[in-house]
Order: structure tokens, then C-alpha cells, then sequence
């Protein structure tokens, strides 16, 4: 099978490898993000997917533009069955999508049509769902609206964050993509139309959504936690400084005090009472510091923060 790749964070560069380092697969071509450069050290930054797309020497295209003309000739040029698109990170163009000689896959972490866009992992760590999926779909110019193809779902547990649930569904997404394809080239299955009616959306996660406010219920603060582990972090205000989270945890006593206010600090952690629920800061970040226990926060800050 010959495969054009979009994709571009880390779980889609384990994808393409795998893909790579199958026999039964010819990467034809990959699509990725232009490298970024940083702000720091005039570095470059490049993305996964195009580190291990010189690994193994295939072509790599990093348009700015998907309608640039060039770009569009490169791709003509290419004789492939399946464009596999995986968190690639910009709208398919119809005429990419219609590029393949079988079908353009995208594959999408959540059980659709809940949450379409742009963070459904994150959507769903901040609802708090005991369950999560990969969802292989027709891609079409529509925000994740095209026919399913098929679903495999994954249970989430307490312990799950960005980070740890991205990792095990790009998991289950590799455990199946063999018998998706499979399928998919040999013309045996049906695909199935989304019921609209259903869909929920999600939106782009902002640095802005990393402020949390202590006075909100103890379980929204911890799934924000998990949610923002990855980026864009969790922070908090106390005297006119920003100072980041780096570790918390429920308090499962009940201790009475006014949402919102810090009623125990000890070298155990920093306490505050929520409107339902003790939250417990365990390692934190003061500006310009770097990050430090509990323990090392009641040593040296004890009285900034009481």
C-alpha cells in the first residue's frame, strides 16, 4: 500500500513510524508543520514527524500554504492509495483530500461525533468521561464530519493526563490501523455517516485557560491538571504572583475553611479549600525559580504565603 503522511506532534511521528518500519507499507511522502524557530538560542524547533522522516529518507513537505502551486505539483506527482492524516494540524484542502486513489483516513482521539477539534483529549480529561476512543474516519473539508470507519474505544482511568492518554490511544490507533487499511483496500467494509444531531466541539486550548481559581470544585481543578499537563500548564494567583503547579492532589478529609483561601501549609503541601474539596499543592514554581517541593516552599516562603 502506498501511503502519502500528514502529521506533526510526537504521537503522530510514532504513527508514521510504525507505518515506516512495516513491510507491508510504502511512505510515498510526508506533509508536516514548518520548523518553528524558538525564542531562546535562535533555535530551530522541527517537529517528530520530520525528524523521522529523514530517519528513513522520505520525502518531506513543509508548506506554509497547502494551495501554494508548487506544493500542489509535488504532491500530483505522487502515486499513492491512502493519505493518512494524523493530527496534522491545519484544513485539508478538497484537492488533497481527493489526491488518494482510495480514500483519505484521518484518525481522531475521541469516539465521534463527540468532540470535534481541536483538543478532544483534553475535552474529555476536563470532563472528567470514563471513557475515550480512536476514531478512523473518511476525511472530508468538513470539521471531523466525515463517514466512520470504524471505532476502537479505551477506557480512562484516574491516572490518565494529556500526555499518558495521547500515548495510549496513538497506541490503540497503531494496534489497528493494520486491519483499517486492510479493509479499507480491499473495498470490505461500509462506512457509516456521523448523526449530526449528536456532535459536541471542542476548542483550541489558550495559555489564558491555565489560570485556575481555587474557589471552583476540587474535582474541575484536578481535571484541569491532567488536562493541561502537556501545555499550557496550571497557575494560580497569590499576592499579585503568577506561580505554576507542578504537582497537586485531592484531600479526601473534609476541612472547613472559605473557598478559595489557603487553611494549612506544612511541608506536606500547600492546602486550599474549594468550593467542594481540599486541593493539595505539592510542587510549585515561583517567577524567575525554579521548581521546588512543598517541603522547600514551607522552608523558604512560608511568609509570603500565610
Amino acid at each position: 500500500m502506498n501511503i502519502l503522511f500528514a502529521g506533526t506532534p510526537d504521537p503522530s511521528g510514532k504513527i508514521l513510524e510504525y507505518l515506516a518500519s512495516s513491510s507491508v507499507y510504502n511512505v510515498k511522502g510526508v506533509v508536516t508543520q514548518p520548523d518553528k524557530p524558538q525564542k531562546r538560542g535562535n533555535k530551530i524547533l522541527e517537529s517528530s514527524v520530520s525528524k523521522i522522516s529523514q530517519k528513513y529518507e522520505f520525502p518531506v513537505f513543509k508548506p506554509t500554504n497547502l494551495n501554494d502551486p508548487d506544493f500542489i505539483k509535488d504532491i500530483e506527482g505522487i502515486d499513492f492509495d491512502f493519505l493518512v492524516v494524523a493530527a496534522y494540524g491545519k484544513i485539508i484542502p478538497n484537492w488533497l483530500l481527493l489526491s488518494p486513489s482510495k480514500i483519505p483516513v484521518n484518525v481522531h482521539y475521541s469516539i465521534l461525533p463527540s468532540y470535534r477539534g481541536a483538543s478532544p483529549i483534553q475535552t474529555s480529561l476536563l470532563n472528567g468521561d470514563n471513557l475515550s476512543g480512536v476514531t478512523f474516519m473518511e476525511m472530508t473539508e468538513g470539521l471531523d464530519e466525515g463517514k466512520i470507519i470504524k471505532i476502537f474505544t479505551l477506557d480512562i482511568v484516574k491516572t490518565h493526563n494529556k500526555v499518558s492518554l495521547e500515548n495510549d490511544l496513538c497506541d490503540l490507533a497503531i494496534k489497528n490501523i493494520d486491519d483499517v487499511l486492510d479493509l479499507l483496500f480491499s473495498d470490505n467494509i461500509l462506512l457509516n455517516a456521523q448523526d449530526d444531531s449528536k456532535a459536541s466541539y471542542c476548542s483550541k486550548i489558550k495559555k489564558s485557560d491555565s489560570i485556575i481559581d481555587f474557589a471552583e470544585n476540587a474535582e474541575v481543578i484536578i481535571n484541569k491538571y491532567r488536562a493541561y499537563s502537556e501545555w499550557p500548564g496550571l497557575s494560580f494567583m497569590h499576592k499579585d504572583v503568577l506561580i505554576k503547579i507542578h504537582g497537586m492532589r485531592l484531600y479526601h478529609e473534609d476541612l472547613s475553611g472559605i473557598p478559595g483561601t489557603i487553611i494549612k501549609f506544612d511541608k506536606t503541601g500547600i492546602y486550599y479549600k474549594t468550593s467542594l474539596g481540599t486541593i493539595v499543592i505539592t510542587y510549585l514554581q515561583l517567577p524567575n525559580k525554579n521548581k521546588i517541593s512543598s517541603a522547600d516552599a514551607y522552608n523558604a516562603y512560608r511568609g509570603f504565603f500565610v
